[in-house]
């Protein structure tokens, strides 16, 4: 059974045409069915922009798209006769618009009252709409999920979310959804979002202005509905606002199929296969787990261990601590084709003290003089409150004269390392620095953690060696797919209660005690407990339990889990989970999480010490996972996820499809067989050869 809105073939983006825009909001339509947004895209129709009852009428690739300057309504008429609500009214009215003027492919119109102007026209089968403001506003638009025939809501929390509009569970207070807001910039990890209408139809919503924007949930009628939000800002430069709507096949991957073709077009899609041969030691990721590493896994003994269970690739890394990997446990990693990289952060300054993690303390006192300053002057706290963060702009106003950050990271690498993990530069909040000495908006902000993420991976940071190093970052937002060849946390879906889980305060404050210690704390040093010791729904104070299953059904139900991050970015860089939710740490769900890294052709995460009682098992899982994993990826990794789709009508038989069919996946989250599948197994098809088969169950305890 191929459940027809659950299947997208992905097309290669059309060759770009017309003239370009900096700032528009698009509306990208391509309506043959069964095809996604850029399978249609192409030059756009020879008939131009016209005014009809008020309302502006653009033709484009697929249909006609109209918006109404009154109200910003924005409706959609196929070539096959359907009519589409793509967006309601603003729900705050823009005002009383002046007059429209059309002219050749385009119309422009102004809102006088609120300083708001509007141009639209037709580039590349897409309609370009431009919104910019001369004072500070708020916008809150598109209005989105008001169709009828909408069915469901994919968001891009982590590796992505499809869900069925009137899902109750989601539409209730359990899942934590409705009533939120989550900021484009640094919640979600693609600047999209989109609609399954039904019929082979859909909707796609892409802000590449995610600076300044937000996305809210509400629930009206039991069904989910969704409104951005951008706030125009001089000070913080988010003057213009763009949105690009794409009509769809419907695929619940549709929204990330149209955002991979967007950044092709505009080039900024990144290519895991020139990475390698700009810096081939970024090769060793293909087939990899990735593990943190303590105690006597650091050492060259512990290295001998994983060789002789047959790991064949790894990347090790390890934290910044007083006991990091010596040059000669980095050769032997080397020896058996791992890649080594430490840990780092340039985001945080503290004062020294005997608790002060190495990578917060910096010379010359950097501390305080480089921490971001609010409006009011005081200094932006930094993680868990302690010290502040780090402008990224008086860093790079210091670096050509000082070297702070070319020192820290050639001292971190002077063991021969040929890796780097970058936390919190590609994937965190964004600032504002009011400092007069080192001013800084969001927008120069990301630039500047671009430029230095840059010279790591490119080895311009030191210009006497030139030794380029694969870098690696949280979470990492899009934006930054062209300068990283990995990321550690996009692969998971954060819910909000996973922070109470992991610091023991769901109902007291961080200063006061846990009022629930299930997760574990910082120690032993060798094996700290926040990410060895397994942790069970169970494990929890009762009062917590139905939070954290819930918690844990929002993040992990694979029912809901859908590949958008890897639709977009897969063959770009290699993404996996968050460090801190390594394989062992939720035995409950080791299942669907192998099984979820298998279909989407993503690495593992582990964390390795001898001093940990579960080790042998550890490494025995590690070894079984990676020796089915490594040869699917070797061929795979570099490829785009081409095709995805539900095989059931309860979601839980799904397969990938990466490159021209070089790699097919088909797992079943299930316990009922299925076409010869046992429940939670999967069949792994290289090109040419047999099923591989692999039942997580029968590896992992």
């Amino acid at each position: 059974m191929d459940i027809s809105t659950g299947k997208s073939s992905i097309a290669r983006p059309a060759r770009r045409t017309g003239r370009r825009s900096l700032l528009v909001l698009a509306v990208a339509t391509a309506l043959a069915a069964g095809l996604t947004p850029a399978a249609t895209a192409g030059p756009a129709p020879s008939a131009g922009a016209r005014l009809h009852d008020g309302r502006v009428e653009l033709p484009v690739g697929g249909g006609t798209a109209t918006i109404d300057p009154a109200t910003l309504r924005v409706d959609a008429r196929t070539d096959d006769g359907r009519t589409l609500r793509v967006s309601d009214p603003a729900a705050d009215a823009p005002g009383r618009p002046g007059h429209v003027t059309v002219s050749g492919q385009g119309a422009r119109w102004s809102y006088p009252g609120r300083g708001l102007n509007a141009e639209a026209h037709v580039e590349h089968g897409r309609l370009l709409v431009t919104i910019t403001a001369d004072r500070d506003a708020r916008l809150a638009w598109p209005v989105t999920g008001s169709d009828p025939a909408a069915s469901a809501l994919q968001l891009p929390r982590g590796e992505g979310l499809s869900l069925p509009v009137a899902d109750p569970f989601w539409n209730s207070s359990r899942a934590q959804l409705v009533g939120s807001e989550e900021d484009m910039a640094s919640q979600l990890t693609l600047p999209v979002w989109g609609y399954t209408l039904g019929g082979g139809r859909g909707v796609s919503y892409l802000s590449p202005t995610d600076i300044g924007t937000s996305l809210a949930y509400a629930s009206q009628g039991g069904r989910l509905r969704t409104t951005a939000r951008h706030t125009f800002s001089a000070g913080d430069a988010t003057h213009a606002y763009t949105v690009a709507f794409a009509l769809t096949d419907g695929s619940p991957v549709a929204p990330a199929v149209d955002y991979r073709h967007w950044l092709a077009e505009h080039g900024r899609l990144g290519s895991l296969g020139d990475k390698i041969r700009a810096n081939p030691e970024t090769g060793r990721l293909l087939g990899a787990f990735h593990a943190y590493a303590w105690g006597g896994a650091r050492r060259a003994a512990g290295v001998d261990r994983l060789m002789s269970l047959g790991v064949s690739r790894l990347w090790l890394g390890y934290d910044a601590d007083d006991a990091p990997m010596t040059a000669a446990d980095v050769a032997a990693a080397q020896r058996a084709g791992y890649l080594v990289g430490p840990y780092d952060s340039f985001a945080n300054g503290r004062a020294k003290g005997p608790d002060t993690p190495p990578n917060s303390v910096w010379p010359d006192g950097v501390y305080p003089a480089f921490c971001v300053r609010r409006a009011d002057g005081t200094p932006q706290p930094g993680f868990h409150k302690q010290g502040c963060y780090l402008s990224s702009q008086a860093f790079e106003q210091a670096e050509p004269q000082r070297h702070y950050l070319a020192d820290r990271t050639r001292s971190l690498v002077g063991n021969g390392a040929a890796s780097y993990f970058l936390d919190v530069d590609a994937a965190g909040e964004l600032f504002r620095d009011h400092d007069t000495a080192h001013p800084m908006t969001m927008a120069q902000d990301r630039a500047n953690r671009l430029a230095r993420m840059r010279r790591i991976a490119d080895g311009t940071y030191d210009t006497a060696r030139r030794a380029p190093l694969v870098l690696g970052s949280e979470a990492a937002g899009s934006w930054a797919n062209q300068v990283l060849a990995f990321d550690h946390g996009s692969g998971t879906p954060v819910d909000g209660r996973l922070w109470p889980m992991e610091t023991g305060h769901f109902d007291t404050a961080p200063d006061q005690p846990k009022d629930d210690p299930a997760w574990g704390g910082y120690t032993p040093a060798g094996a700290p407990d926040t990410f060895f010791r397994p942790v069970r729904v169970g494990d929890f104070k009762p009062e917590h339990r139905a939070a954290v299953a819930d918690a844990l059904r929002a993040m992990y139900d694979p029912a809901y889990r859908v590949p958008l991050y890897e639709t977009a970015l897969h063959g770009s860089l290699v993404n996996a989970e968050r460090w801190e939710l390594p394989f062992g740490k939720l035995p409950e769900q080791k299942t669907t999480r192998a099984l979820l890294a298998m279909l989407y052709n993503t690495p593992l995460n582990f964390v390795l010490s001898d001093q940990d009682r579960r080790n042998d098992q550890n490494l025995r899982e590690l070894a079984a996972l990676q020796r089915y994993f490594a040869p699917l990826h070797q061929a795979a990794g570099t490829q785009e996820l081409s095709s995805f789709a539900w095989l059931t009508a309860d979601r839980s038989v799904q397969r990938t499809v990466f490159g021209d069919g070089t790699l097919t996946v088909t797992a079943n989250f299930g316990t009922a067989a299925h076409d010869g599948l046992p429940g939670g197994c999967v069949d792994a098809t290289l090109k040419g050869g047999e099923p591989r088969r692999l039942c997580p169950a029968k590896v992992v305890s």
